[in-house]
């Protein structure tokens, strides 16, 4: 129960900061939840695939009637199922879903904080720390990423954090059938679940004495991702018909970090917008934990996934203001501070958690309702 108050609190704060910049900026909290991408999953959720309105456009203003395969299904379908239940609108299904979701990826976030703490007591050149702080503080850390307003909007982020943890945790335990079944289950959610995808089959493979239980986390961990692909296969007539659609839709693309580097060096030199210099420093800040992650020696699934998650999104194009929020599914290599922090002094680590609970809630109000362009 811990956790889920620790989460429910911090993103309290977070959504009061935004509901009360909502109407300073003439909008509404409602409005706010849904932005962007958020209007697509909602609309997918009610109108299936081919149905979704032409208002729906991708980041070049277009609507073709293949736009829509650029999302994944996982989400929207969860919430179309909720919203046939009586009195409940897709909307309301959205917001619903994310708020247990976010609950379910903090319980995880709290059980894999004190795994991590335990595996890393007798290794980590940080030292011990209490297991049960560490995982508090992890959630605490989850719950106020710069992005983590996302958890609490109609985005894919609280399903595929949830989906993720639990995978690792899975990993972790040797659980290898919760932990096949998360990563089928983040596949079929967004694209990043590759990288879970490749974690759970990797370690599968290496305890594939752990019986038949193991080989089946092997088996069915790809279905998920690559039944979307084969469906919009299908559909598109191309073997890399999602690929195209991205592309073209939204300009993303494998650079090996070209574009980062050019919008991280740009705006740090040149930039006077807010939005986009935190942004950056959130890359470059990303950068620096995934190092400490190293060097504290973390269970290696945690600190692959980590590394991975990055390097799918530090070292592709497409649209940089959504940098911050397709990072917060790397909260994992938090890991390393929040054992630092767990070392500290219950009221010197609440302090500390003071200013980035209140930064969290600032960047997340400014970035949904005065930065005016899709993150």
């Amino acid at each position: 129960m811990e956790p889920i108050l620790v989460f429910l609190a911090i993103r309290a704060v977070g959504i009061a900061v935004l509901a009360r910049f909502a109407q300073l900026r003439d909008t509404t909290l409602g409005d706010s939840l849904w932005l962007w991408d958020g209007q697509w999953m909602v609309a997918i959720a009610e109108y299936g695939y081919r149905d979704v309105p032409f208002t729906q456009t991708d980041a070049r203003g277009l609507h073709t009637p293949d736009t829509a395969y650029a999302f994944f299904p996982g989400y929207p379908l969860l919430v179309g199922a909720v919203a046939k239940l009586p009195l409940i609108t897709p909307y309301g299904a959205a917001i619903t879903v994310n708020v247990v979701l976010g609950c379910v990826a903090a319980v995880g976030a709290a059980r894999l904080g004190r795994w991590c703490a335990r595996l890393m007591a007798d290794r980590s050149p940080i030292g011990p720390a209490n297991p049960r702080r560490t995982g508090l503080l992890l959630v605490a850390l989850f719950a106020a990423t710069p992005m983590s307003v996302v958890l609490n909007m109609a985005y894919t982020e609280a399903l595929f954090c949830a989906l993720a943890v639990w995978a690792l945790i899975g990993v972790l335990e040797h659980r290898w059938l919760l932990a096949g079944t998360c990563a089928l289950l983040a596949g079929a959610t967004r694209p990043t679940a590759v990288v879970v995808v490749g974690v759970v089959m990797l370690a599968a493979v290496l305890s594939r004495r752990d019986g038949w239980r193991a080989w089946a986390a092997v088996a069915i961990s790809p279905l998920g991702y690559l039944g979307y692909l084969a469906v919009v296969w299908w559909r598109t007539g191309s073997p890399t018909g999602w690929f195209r659609i991205q592309t073209e839709g939204w300009g993303t693309r494998f650079d090996w970090g070209r574009s980062t580097f050019d919008f991280v060096n740009d705006t740090l030199v040149h930039s006077g917008e807010v939005a986009p210099v935190a942004t950056s420093w959130i890359i470059v800040s990303t950068l620096g934990m995934l190092v400490l992650a190293v060097w504290s020696r973390m269970p290696w699934p945690v600190l692959l996934y980590g590394v991975l998650v990055v390097a799918s999104i530090v070292l592709s194009s497409g649209l940089m203001m959504s940098r911050g929020r397709l990072l917060l599914p790397a909260f994992v290599l938090l890991i390393p501070l929040a054992v630092i922090m767990a070392r500290w002094r219950a009221g010197v680590a609440v302090a500390a958690m003071v200013p980035i609970v209140l930064g969290s809630a600032w960047f997340g109000a400014h970035m949904l309702t005065v930065y005016p362009h899709a993150m």
